[in-house]
C-alpha cells in the first residue's frame, strides 16, 4: 500500500507509506542479496553481536501505521516497553513504542497541537524527544531534561507554531547514558509536517509519497543488543523492519521519498544506482533551490526529503556505498537497502522544480555574537568532550539572547568524523574547512569532517529556556559530547 502525496490526511490510524531501508552489512550489490554470515566470534556475545541478516527481496513494502492530527490537534497514547517483534524472519526481543520496533508516524500541520500521554513500562527511565522541531525546549514540550521514572505516565503538550516548516522530522528517546541503547533497542519513529506540496508545481502535488527511514539492529542471541554498542560491529539495516523490501515505481513517475537516518550511531551513504535524487528538503526544512544527487551522506538524525522519477525498466538496488569516517573512526560497508522495480504502464516524466521554497539566508544578517565549539575524544574513544568538558546537565556552557544571530565554528579536533546537532533553532552552514558553502536552507544534523571545521549562523526564534547541542552519534553523546545550551530573553 502507498500513500498519496498531498490528500487531505483526516481519520487518525490511516495508512502512511513509509519505506525504509534495508540490509546487512557486507552484503553484495545484486538484486537478490542472499544470506550472509561471518565466521563465529571467539568473543562473549556482550561485545560481539551476530553477524547481520540479509535477504532477498520477496516482501512488498509493508507501511507503518499513521496517527494524523484531526481539526487542529493530534491526541495519541505512546506506551514504551520490552517486547518480542517479528523481524528478519526472527523473533526478537526489542525496545518498542506501542509493541512495535516501527512504530506510528505522527503527522501534522503547522500550527497544530499534539498531546501525548507516554507511558513508561521499561525497567529505567527514559523520556521523548521531537527532534529537529521548532517548538519549546521547556515545561511538557520538547524537554530533554525530563525523567519519566519506571511506572509513571507523563503528558507531553506541543503546541507548533504556524511558521513550523514542512518536511520530515523523528521522535527518539533523549535520557542521558540511555540514549544510544533505547534508540538502538528500537524506540525511534517518524513525523511529518504537511506543506511541501505547496511548493511542488500542480502536476506533481498528487504524487505517491514514501517515507524512508533507515533503522539499524545489532543481534545478541534473541534480543535487539543495547549494551555495548559498537558502531563498526556487523548490523542489519531495515526498512521498517523489512529485509530487502520491493519498492515498484512506473517508468517516468515522479515519487516523493523522505530518506530519514532514525538509528543511534551508523552513517549512510544512499545511492539508487543509475538515477538521482532531487533534492526539495533538508532536515525538515525546504530548500530555496532543487538540487541533485548520485548519493546522500546521511549522518544518524539527519533527513532529505528527494523527488525520484522512474527509469528504465528494470531492478536495481537502493544501497548504501562505503563510508570511511577516519583512522579513528570506522569503515560502514556497501550493503542493500530494498530493491526498486521499475515496471508497469509508462507515465509522462513531468518537469521537475527547480526554484522551491522562499530563500532564509543568514548571509547579511547582523551577527551579535562568535562562539567557538570544539570537538575533542581521549585515545581510548571512551570519553568524548566539548570544549575540554563533559555533559553536566547542572551546568550552562552557552548563553545567547533570543531574536538574535550567532556565528558558531565547529572544531573537530579528532580522526573521526563527528555529527552536530542543536536543539529548538536550525541553522545555515555557511563554510566547511574555509570553503564557503551555497545556501539551500537551514539544517539541524550535519557532518564535522575529521580534524576539520564548520562555521555555521543560527537565529533563536519564539522560544526561551534550556537545551542543549551535541554530536548525534549517539554512543559519542552518551559519553559526554553533550553541551547545555540557554536562550535568554
Amino acid at each position: 500500500m502507498h500513500s498519496r502525496f498531498a490528500r487531505g490526511w483526516s481519520a487518525t490510524g490511516s495508512s502512511l507509506a513509509a519505506l525504509v531501508l534495508t540490509s546487512g552489512c557486507g552484503a553484495s550489490a545484486q538484486d537478490d542479496v542472499h544470506v550472509h554470515a561471518s565466521p563465529a566470534s571467539s568473543r562473549s556475545d556482550a561485545v560481539s553481536p551476530s553477524p547481520a541478516l540479509t535477504g532477498p527481496a520477496t516482501a512488498a513494502l509493508r507501511d507503518p501505521e499513521q496517527l494524523v492530527s484531526e481539526n487542529g490537534l493530534l491526541k495519541t497514547r505512546v506506551v514504551v516497553e520490552r517486547k518480542k517483534v517479528e523481524l528478519a524472519g526472527r523473533r526478537l526481543w526489542a525496545l518498542t513504542y506501542n509493541g512495535r520496533f516501527m512504530p506510528p508516524t505522527l503527522r501534522i500541520k503547522p500550527g497544530d497541537r499534539m498531546e501525548i500521554a507516554f507511558e513508561n513500562r521499561l525497567d529505567k527511565q527514559t523520556n521523548l524527544h521531537v527532534h529537529g522541531m521548532h517548538v519549546s525546549p521547556s515545561g511538557s514540550s520538547d524537554n530533554i531534561f525530563l525523567s519519566i521514572a519506571p511506572g509513571r505516565t507523563y503528558h507531553y503538550a506541543y503546541q507548533f507554531p504556524k511558521t513550523l516548516e514542512p518536511g520530515t522530522y523523528w521522535y527518539h528517546p533523549h535520557a542521558h547514558t540511555l540514549s544510544a541503547a533505547q534508540t538502538g533497542g528500537g524506540m525511534s519513529g517518524i513525523i511529518v509536517v504537511d506543506g511541501l506540496d505547496k511548493y511542488l508545481p500542480p502536476e506533481l502535488r498528487h504524487i505517491t509519497e514514501h517515507v524512508i527511514a533507515l533503522k539499524d539492529f545489532q543481534i545478541v542471541r534473541d534480543e535487539i543488543k543495547t549494551q555495548n554498542l559498537k558502531m563498526g560491529a556487523p548490523t542489519t539495516r531495515t526498512v521498517n523492519g523489512q529485509l530487502n523490501p520491493l519498492i515498484t515505481i512506473r517508468p517516468g513517475e515522479t515519487q516523493l521519498w523522505r530518506l530519514a537516518n532514525i538509528s543511534s550511531n551508523i552513517f549512510y551513504k544512499v545511492a539508487l544506482k543509475g538515477q538521482k535524487f532531487h533534492v526539495v528538503a533538508q532536515d525538515g526544512y525546504p530548500v530555496n533551490t532543487v538540487y541533485s544527487a548520485d548519493s546522500i551522506v546521511i549522518p544518524a538524525g539527519a533527513r532529505y526529503d528527494v523527488l525520484v522519477q522512474g527509469g528504465s525498466r528494470g531492478t536495481r538496488l537502493l544501497e548504501t556505498l562505503p563510508y570511511n569516517t577516519g583512522k579513528a573512526g570506522n569503515q560502514f560497508p556497501r550493503a542493500a537497502l530494498a530493491t526498486v522495480r521499475t515496471a508497469g504502464e509508462p507515465m509522462t516524466a513531468q518537469p521537475l522544480p527547480t526554484t522551491f521554497a522562499p530563500a532564509d539566508d543568514l548571509g547579511r544578517a547582523r551577527v551579535v555574537a562568535r562562539k567557538t565549539i570544539i570537538y575533542t575524544e581521549n585515545k581510548a574513544g571512551t570519553r568524548f568532550y566539548v570544549n575540554g568538558k563533559q555533559f553536566d546537565h547542572r551546568r550552562v556552557d552557552f548563553r545567547v539572547k533570543l531574536n538574535t544571530v550567532e556565528e558558531w565554528t565547529i572544531r573537530n579536533n579528532t580522526d573521526e568524523v563527528h555529527s552536530f546537532h542543536v536543539h529548538t533553532n536550525d541553522f545555515q552552514v555557511m563554510s566547511i574547512d574555509g570553503k564557503p558553502q551555497r545556501n539551500y536552507g537551514f539544517q539541524d544534523t550535519v557532518d564535522i569532517p575529521q580534524r576539520g571545521n564548520m562555521v555555521i549562523r543560527t537565529r533563536f526564534l519564539d522560544y526561551p529556556g534550556r537545551t542543549v547541542l551535541h554530536c548525534h552519534v549517539l554512543n559519542h553523546e552518551d559519553l559526554g559530547m553533550m553541551s547545555v545550551l540557554q536562550i535568554d530573553r
